[in-house]
């Protein structure tokens, strides 16, 4: 009965004559399945070898699995049949494991038609209940202008009188030329 190997951490420039003639160092398969992407028509990453019985299987895992082969070290095992494997991961940008995208939190449990449970997958605060406008007069809650803003008299405003600010500037502001000449015609006397 023929045996499958998958063989997986291929470079993605391997094709299925180079990954042939690598194998058949060991023993010649039966087949070798190279999968493609759909989308963009370029190779997986992976591959799938038949040999023809289990021992020849077990003396290729033997010999090339952690073994280089373009740049890359091969991981080599038994294919297992899809009804065998468990589940599939969901898929973001954290990885396979992590059920969440860009390596967040894990995703809620609760059903994604919830807009609770799409809230805290969001990031920041929550967003306020979609009842209320904000720009509207209905469910206004500032207590801002409602119009333009008005002038409040009341300030103290006097009339600047010339001779006050320069004797306040005096007042203040000590030249210390005229004072060194005021000390010296004091002590002269």
């Amino acid at each position: 009965m023929p045996v499958r190997l998958f063989i997986g951490n291929l470079p993605y420039s391997a094709t299925e004559a180079d990954l042939r003639a690598h194998v058949a160092a060991i023993a010649p398969p039966l087949s070798v399945v190279l999968p493609m992407d759909r989308e963009t028509g370029r190779p997986r990453g992976f591959a799938f070898v038949d040999y023809p019985d289990l021992a020849v299987a077990t003396e290729v895992i033997r010999r090339l699995n952690g073994q280089p082969f373009v740049g890359r070290m091969l991981s080599i095992s038994e294919a297992r049949p899809r009804e065998e494997r468990g589940p599939r991961p969901p898929m973001g940008f954290g990885g396979p494991s992590s059920g969440a995208p860009f390596g967040g939190p894990p995703r809620s449990s609760a059903p994604s038609g919830d807009p609770a449970a799409r809230r805290e997958r969001n990031f920041g605060p929550p967003a306020p209940p979609k009842g209320r406008s904000r720009g509207g007069a209905k469910g206004r809650t500032d207590s801002g202008p409602k119009g333009p803003i008005k002038v409040r008299g009341g300030g103290r405003v006097e009339a600047l009188d010339e001779e006050k600010v320069e004797a306040a500037l005096a007042e203040e502001f000590d030249d210390f030329a005229t004072s060194l000449q005021k000390d010296e015609d004091e002590g002269d006397e």
